[in-house]
């Protein structure tokens, strides 16, 4: 690879990061307002927003680990659990400022949006790190198995699969302490997994896109990452 595309290969590994980390900071921000979805007519999705932005980072794993491989994905996970932590940190001191009588938004009001509950946000930091490192390992299981061909099939077992991982786990935990009642687990499981099987389907193009763009642009033959 020549210097000039390594740099550019540098780049766009720098901008998919940064999406990554956006997305997945967003979703611990967000998750406390409740919205309806209805496609079909005869089944209702009733979901947090939180989980808008968060199928976003699986697709840019999944990108990041067909064009630069294994370690560099797990690279972006790890960082994106230290940002996550770091806005949490900001948001918590935010929070516990005293706001002015003259402020727009006053203590109740950004106590009641940003307030997140540890326990909140523990279950889903530990769900999501153990459905991200599932989704790599899977991903790059299937990629050897097949032997870099057949993209759709790595692209949605692996994310099909973590997600089933990541719902399961981060609904298990806050039932467990007590955020939720065991009562509505099974209907926020369906709702959440059917979702994000939805999503991980409707993304499989522009998987596709965005692997055969990058290997146009950095010169890669099939099956090969980009080193640097």
């Amino acid at each position: 690879m020549s210097e000039k595309n390594k740099n550019s290969a540098s780049f766009v590994y720098l901008i998919l990061a940064a999406i990554f980390i956006a997305s997945l900071v967003s979703c611990n921000l967000i998750f406390q307002k409740f919205f309806y979805w209805n496609p079909f007519g005869w089944y209702r999705f009733e979901l947090s927003v939180g989980i808008l932005p968060y199928p976003i980072t699986f697709l840019v794993t999944d990108i990041i680990s067909e064009i630069y491989g294994k370690e560099r994905a797990n690279q972006v996970v790890k960082a994106g659990l230290v940002a996550t932590v770091f806005v949490m940190l900001v948001v918590y001191f935010a929070n516990a400022a005293s706001a002015t009588e003259w402020s727009p938004v006053n203590n109740i009001l950004f106590s009641r949006v940003f307030g997140l509950t540890g326990v909140a946000v523990g279950a889903s930091m530990a769900a999501y790190l153990l459905a991200q490192f599932v989704d790599i390992r899977l991903f790059h299981f299937w990629k050897k198995l097949t032997k870099g061909k057949h993209l759709w099939l790595r692209n949605n077992f692996s994310t099909i699969l973590s997600q089933l991982v990541d719902t399961a786990s981060v609904l298990l935990l806050l039932c467990l302490f007590k955020a939720i009642s065991w009562e509505n687990f099974f209907l926020l499981f369906l709702n959440g997994f059917l979702f994000k099987v939805l999503i991980a389907i409707f993304d499989t193009p522009f998987f596709y896109i965005a692997v055969y763009i990058f290997r146009k642009k950095f010169q890669l033959k099939e099956n090969e990452e980009v080193l640097f």
